[in-house]
C-alpha cells in the first residue's frame, strides 16, 4: 500500500478486525450474532402457533390449529465518522499510513459499537442525543418493549437487585420465551455485586471489583455504559436469539478527501489551505426488535 486514493476500501483484514472490536464493545453485538443485511433492507417473519397440538382418536375429526404471521422490515441506516489528519499521511511511508489507519479503525469501531446500542436501545442519534424520529422512529427497545420492572435502589428494606432480575425473567418466561442474554448498566452490575445473603456472603462474587464476566448464573451477560444513557435503563433481559436481529454491510468504504470542508466546520477552514486530508468511514447498520414480548426492561424507580 503506497498511497491510498479517494474511494478506496478498508483492507479486508481491517474490516474483520473492526467488527471484532464492535462485538466486544456493544452489549447487543455481544449477545446477538450479526447477520448480513442488504442495503435495500430485508423482511423478517415471525410465526406463532395459536394452539397446542391436537390429540386425535382413531377415526376422530381434526380441528383447526391456526397460525399468526407477523413481519418486520429491517432497513439499514447510515452512520458515519470522519476526522482531519495532516496531509503527510498521503506522502508518508507505508508504516505511517498503517499506524494512522489502525488508530482510526480502533476509534471508529468503538463509536460504531456505542452507536448501535444508543440507536437500538433508545432510538437516538448517538452524536446529538436527540430522538431520530425520521430514521429510527419507534424501532428501539424503549418503544417496543412493554414488559418492565422497576428497581428501587432506595427501598426501606434495602435494595434487592436480584429480585428485580428474577421478576424480569418471570415476565419473559411468562411470555413463553427463554432468557438467552442479559445486558446491564454498570449501576446494576455494582448493585448485584454488593448484594449479600443472610450470612453476609456475596450472591454474585463473580461481579466483584468491577469484573464483567461473559456469563452470570449460566446466562450470557454483557455490561455496557450505553444502557445508562440519561439513567433511563438499567438492564435488558430476554431472548436475544429469536427476538432481536442486527447486521451490517460487509464493505466499509473509506474515503480520503483532499479538498473542501467535508465536515461542514467552516471554522476549521479548507483542507488544502491547512495541509490536511479528511478520513471518513460510512457504515450501514440495520436492526429490529422482532418479538418485543421476548424481552423485559429493568428501569430505575421513577425519581431516582
Amino acid at each position: 500500500m503506497a498511497t491510498l486514493s479517494r474511494g478506496d476500501l478498508l483492507p479486508p483484514e481491517i474490516v474483520t478486525d473492526l467488527f471484532n472490536k464492535v462485538k466486544g464493545k456493544s452489549t447487543l453485538a455481544a449477545l446477538c450474532a450479526s447477520r448480513p443485511i442488504p442495503f435495500n433492507g430485508v423482511k423478517d417473519y415471525t410465526f406463532t402457533m395459536d394452539k397446542e397440538v391436537d390429540l386425535v382418536a382413531e377415526n376422530g375429526a381434526k380441528s383447526a390449529g391456526g397460525i399468526t404471521i407477523g413481519s418486520r422490515t429491517i432497513m439499514p441506516v447510515k452512520v458515519e465518522y470522519g476526522a482531519r489528519v495532516s496531509d503527510e499521511f498521503m506522502t508518508g511511508s507505508e508504516d505511517m499510513q498503517l499506524d494512522i489507519l489502525g488508530a482510526f479503525n480502533e476509534g471508529y469501531a468503538k463509536k460504531v459499537a456505542r452507536g448501535l446500542d444508543f440507536m437500538a436501545y433508545f432510538g437516538i442519534n448517538p452524536r446529538t442525543g436527540t430522538a431520530a424520529t425520521e430514521t429510527i422512529n419507534d424501532n428501539h427497545f424503549m418503544s417496543k418493549v412493554t414488559q418492565t420492572v422497576e428497581y428501587d435502589a432506595e427501598a426501606e428494606a434495602g435494595p434487592d437487585p436480584n429480585a428485580a432480575v428474577e421478576a424480569a425473567v418471570a415476565l419473559v418466561n411468562g411470555s413463553e420465551y427463554d432468557v438467552t442474554g442479559f445486558a446491564m448498566a454498570p449501576a446494576l452490575r455494582a448493585a448485584l455485586a454488593a448484594q449479600t445473603d443472610k450470612s453476609g456472603r456475596a450472591l454474585f462474587p463473580e461481579l466483584s471489583w468491577g469484573a464483567t464476566p461473559g456469563a452470570i448464573k449460566g446466562i450470557p451477560a454483557s455490561v455496557g455504559v450505553t444502557l445508562a444513557k440519561d439513567n433511563k435503563l438499567l438492564g435488558v433481559i430476554g431472548d436475544f436469539t429469536e427476538g432481536f436481529r442486527w447486521g451490517y454491510a460487509k464493505q466499509i468504504p473509506l474515503k480520503i478527501i483532499e479538498y473542501g470542508c467535508p465536515d461542514n466546520d467552516t471554522s476549521a477552514g479548507d483542507l488544502q489551505g491547512h495541509n490536511q486530508v479528511y478520513l471518513r468511514c460510512e457504515t450501514y447498520l440495520g436492526w429490529a426488535v422482532l418479538v418485543p414480548e421476548a424481552f423485559a426492561l429493568i428501569k430505575p424507580k421513577a425519581g431516582e
